[in-house]
């Protein structure tokens, strides 16, 4: 497997499974419990690095469906005032916006990644990517974010994803199947049918990042809100990783940290 390096970290290839934490700078988040105001962003950061976090992901626009749109403007405005409270922090940050002018105003800063949630549909975005010689995390799209349903679309999605990057000119990226009721025509059975089948997702020879914290998949199953999804978030995620994620993307660090633990410890030759 081709490997990806975010910063000083390698993700995939010979290194062990990655964790990236998740800011949340939008209080209209599905989830509520991960918010971040400005003034806590520095110190949730580092705690998130304390706690086991490879990475941080910052976010300032919600993109679960049914949730109040913004504009770019306020988005581009969050998440600069966001970054400026880790400028010369040293903490490895992507983010995470499928907007070309919000990455000009990201750019400004010092991040390491771009996670781009519509698989640079936007070449725009895409040149912009490679012309900052950013690494990306891109997700399975073909014209709206998370649009391909089951496993046969999603990965012929991920193969356009691939094509993307060629054009482009980006070899260094990782994949994400996006796990998720991101479209009207999802439905939390495909979410279950892309977790099981997980692992074909590496026949591209690239990194997978696994991102389903405390999805709506499982809080339908287990007929629980977003605050009380932990535990069912921490047992997809830790078949994910036996499935062979290299990044997990997740709200709560300490506790995925502690499964990532037990996981390599059991695979442990």
């Amino acid at each position: 497997m081709k490997s990806c390096r975010v910063n000083k970290i390698e993700i995939g290839g010979d290194a062990p499974p990655r964790l990236m934490g998740v800011i949340n700078c939008s209080d209209e988040s599905f989830y509520f419990g991960s918010y971040t105001p400005t003034e806590k962003i520095h110190a949730t950061a580092v705690a998130m690095i304390e706690q086991g976090a490879d990475m941080i992901d910052i976010g300032a626009r919600s993109t679960a469906p049914n949730t109040q749109a913004i504009s770019g403007k306020m988005e581009a405005d969050r998440i600069e005032d966001a970054l400026k409270e880790l400028d010369g922090s040293g903490i490895t940050l992507s983010v995470d916006t499928m907007h070309p002018g919000v990455l000009d105003v990201c750019l400004k800063h010092e991040i390491h990644a771009a996670n781009d949630i519509s698989g640079f549909v936007s070449p725009s975005y895409a040149k912009k990517v490679a012309d900052a010689g950013l690494p990306a995390f891109l997700m399975a799209t073909n014209r709206l974010p998370g649009d391909p349903v089951g496993i046969n679309e999603t990965l012929a999605s991920l193969a356009g994803v691939m094509k993307r990057c060629e054009a482009a000119g980006v070899d260094n990226y990782v994949l994400d199947p996006g796990i998720g009721i991101w479209t009207p025509m999802r439905s939390i059975e495909d979410d279950w049918e892309l977790c099981r089948h997980f692992d074909e997702f590496l026949r591209f020879d690239r990194p997978v990042l696994a991102a389903v914290s405390r999805k709506t998949f499982i809080g339908m199953l287990l007929d629980r809100d977003p605050a009380e999804r932990l535990p069912g978030t921490l047992a997809v995620t830790m078949e994910l990783l036996k499935k062979g994620a290299s990044i997990v993307r997740a709200h709560d660090v300490a506790a995925t940290r502690d499964i990532m633990k037990v996981y390599e410890r059991m695979v442990k030759a």
